[in-house]
């Protein structure tokens, strides 16, 4: 079981490139705080984020997910990641629920849920806003850098992905998945 991690800024074209990975037969996971948001203006909850209990269940949702996604053969690709979730309460300001500890702990414990490093989505220069995306790009920026402190506390290398073609950025991320197989008996190389 690989499991691979794309993060970056909110409007870095992660949703896009998971799509066009799956497009390509790859198995993919959704990010799970847009739908918690998503569920939560549906029930009348204008900005869910700003509630005490956000983060734990973005981190429930995160590990259900995980869950689901266990045991299939061959790599995984996830929009987002406990890490993330974690960069997420540091940049609103919210405490770091014991669930999301819990879950911090679990995917950094050898030999980990995920792989060692991660795919940093560059920004594309603009943010394009959604209902659960209120952010200026200006903003964006600053989230992003929160990420990066996030993923290297957490002992993660990133692994760029500069801003380009969906096409260019998803065959960058195959790139990087091939070389960490050894072709011939099945062991990864770690990063």
């Amino acid at each position: 079981m690989r499991h691979h991690i794309l993060t970056g800024t909110p409007g870095a074209g992660k949703t896009t490139v998971l799509r066009a990975l799956a497009s390509r037969g790859h198995r993919t996971v959704a990010e799970a705080a847009t739908d918690v948001i998503a569920r939560e203006q549906a029930l009348g909850v204008p900005e869910p984020w700003t509630g005490p209990e956000f983060i734990a269940r973005v981190t429930a949702e995160q590990r259900a997910r995980q869950e689901a996604a266990a045991g299939a053969p061959g790599p995984c690709f996830f929009d987002r990641s406990p890490v993330c979730t974690h960069a997420l309460a540091t940049y609103l300001g919210h405490p770091v629920p014991p669930a999301l500890t819990a879950e911090l702990t679990r995917l950094t414990t050898p030999p980990g849920l995920y792989e060692p490093y991660v795919f940093l989505l560059r920004p594309l220069g603009f943010v394009e806003p959604t209902a659960a995306r209120r952010i200026s790009y200006e903003d964006a920026l600053a989230f992003e850098r929160v990420h990066e402190e996030s993923y290297r506390r957490f002992g993660f290398r990133l692994v760029e992905v500069p801003a380009a073609g969906v096409e260019e950025r998803v065959d960058r991320i195959l790139e990087v998945v091939g070389a960490g197989e050894d072709r011939g008996g099945g062991a990864r190389r770690r990063w």
